[in-house]
């Protein structure tokens, strides 16, 4: 166990802490301390554990918004990655319909190819045709 000493409100308070702690405990007595010294500029002094009290509701204070804040700010994030989840389902299920639209149409393509190889004009016209009607057809048109 180590030993600090701290300064409050221009006094000196020893207290015990854990080894390696010490540095952390005098940041947060000067924390505490500057808080002090704000409400005795405002209100005078009116005895150490007065001001130690207003000090330390205020700080509680501050704590409670902290933690609505952290609260409100966790809330968002789970609603985003619900979001997030959402929006990567519909754009897994927009690429496979995209995927299989662009199959169909190479396929068609293929047809078309084979068509005007072979010399078969009316096969292509057909074939263009149904292609057109197809592609109409997945458009919603």
């Amino acid at each position: 166990m180590s030993r600090v000493t701290v300064t409050l409100n221009g006094r000196d308070f020893t207290i015990g802490c854990e080894e390696g702690q010490e540095a952390y405990l005098r940041e947060l007595a000067g924390t505490l301390d500057k808080r002090v010294a704000e409400i005795s500029g405002q209100v005078g002094q009116i005895g150490d554990l007065r001001l130690l009290l207003m000090a330390s509701l205020i700080l509680v204070d501050d704590l409670k918004e902290a933690d609505s804040r952290v609260e409100a700010l966790e809330g968002q994030a789970q609603r985003l990655r619900h979001e997030n989840r959402g929006a990567a389902s519909l754009h897994a299920e927009a690429r496979g319909r995209l995927a299989d639209q662009l199959n169909r149409l190479a396929d068609r393509m293929e047809r078309l190819a084979d068509a005007f190889e072979n010399g078969d004009d009316e096969a292509s016209s057909d074939s263009d045709a149904s292609a057109q009607r197809d592609t109409l057809a997945e458009a919603g048109a």
